[in-house]
């Protein structure tokens, strides 16, 4: 088989995840074919892909008869249970990625509740928790980058807990995810413990920030705004990366790093294009760089094995990235504004996802119970 597109990717230095996960997956052999012919090395999920497996495929109904017999009822325990199994099933069966790898890929995020997005001591208490459920060296647990949400990600580190921290979008966030990753580990070294077992990843999200932000350029309707559309999903992870190469490097770091420490990569979310007009790879074609992730749904995997292009991209157009955001204050584009709206909505929707999910599990049961 010639080398896939994929695999070039890979061999850039950039790890290829998918962003769903689900038990057909599994156990159909699917996700062990992308592995070996798409170049996957993780996996990412959240709700929304689960409740859209649970309530449409009859793949759970057995776990969740025998559930429902042991007399659990309350719907977010039994959607616990079986996503248990699932993420339990993933992380073996990427080990040996893990293995091989000594620890840079293999994982599988599993999602804390997002609807304790803001709540720092329940954050970490579920998170715990989780980890404490699946207990594989090769699982991410994901909570999100809220204020609150900081003190928990940096309190899991210290705990020596792999993290992915999800739903980051402005670049100060994004600074401050990493200040917690960074004091997390320099607890667990001062508590004596070895860094080297931990792992994180910071998920910014891409398409996102373009989609918001073209509906504001579309509103103001200049000449100037609209030649601005499409353009600052990539600046903003571009400096994003420049962040990371900075704050991974010195004499803070090179401590850490002796240590046994590794870096917390920046991996790419929200990598579908949502406008049609814009190329369907561009969140993985502009974005190829050394030590990154890119999580992809299935159509962009798809597409980017039939038409992608591979070339280092991360580290260029650093200074035209740093003018865009100069452009976009001058026509009227409020960043922070961007930013902390997609923070806010993404949080609800990820709450909204998570209430539907639960609300699939209860018409499930209720299908089996009757039945």
């Amino acid at each position: 088989m010639p080398e896939s597109n994929l695999h070039k990717l890979s061999a850039m230095g950039v790890s290829v995840w998918i962003d769903y996960l689900s038990r057909d997956l599994i156990h159909r052999g699917e996700l062990e074919r992308m592995m070996r012919e798409d170049a996957v090395v993780g996996v990412t999920s959240n709700p929304t892909i689960f409740q859209k497996a649970i309530s449409s495929r009859s793949a759970y109904d057995e776990q969740l008869r025998e559930i429902l017999e042991e007399g659990e009822t309350d719907a977010k325990e039994i959607f616990i249970r079986l996503t248990q199994r699932d993420v339990t099933e993933a992380c073996d069966l990427l080990r040996k990625v893990w293995d091989e790898g000594h620890g840079k890929d293999g994982y599988v995020s599993w999602e804390v509740d997002p609807t304790l997005a803001y709540e720092r001591e329940e954050t970490y208490e579920e998170a715990q928790r989780l980890h404490g459920l699946v207990d594989r060296p090769n699982l991410f647990v994901k909570i999100p980058a809220t204020k609150p949400g900081l003190g928990a990600i940096e309190d899991m580190i210290a705990a020596g807990k792999n993290i992915n921290v999800t739903l980051t979008f402005s670049l100060q966030r994004y600074a401050e995810v990493v200040e917690a990753y960074i004091r997390g580990l320099e607890r667990l070294v001062a508590a004596g413990k070895d860094p080297s077992k931990v792992a994180s990843v910071a998920s910014f999200f891409v398409s996102r920030v373009d989609t918001e932000t073209d509906k504001r350029l579309d509103a103001i309707g200049t000449e100037e705004a609209l030649a601005l559309r499409g353009k600052l999903a990539v600046a903003n992870a571009k400096l994003a990366y420049r962040h990371y190469l900075d704050a991974f490097s010195g004499e803070r770091w090179d401590f850490l790093a002796s240590k046994g420490a590794s870096k917390q990569r920046c991996l790419w979310a929200s990598t579908s294009t949502k406008n049609p007009a814009y190329r369907d790879v561009l969140y993985v074609e502009e974005l190829i760089g050394p030590n990154t992730v890119n999580t992809m749904p299935q159509e962009t995997i798809e597409a980017f094995q039939d038409h992608g292009r591979v070339a280092e991209t991360l580290t260029k157009g650093i200074d035209e990235a740093r003018k865009l955001f100069d452009d976009l204050a001058k026509v009227g584009v409020d960043y922070d504004d961007v930013t902390d709206t997609l923070e806010r909505e993404g949080v609800q929707k990820f709450a909204d996802s998570f209430e539907e999910l639960l609300e699939g599990v209860r018409a499930k049961r209720g299908e089996l119970v009757a039945a």
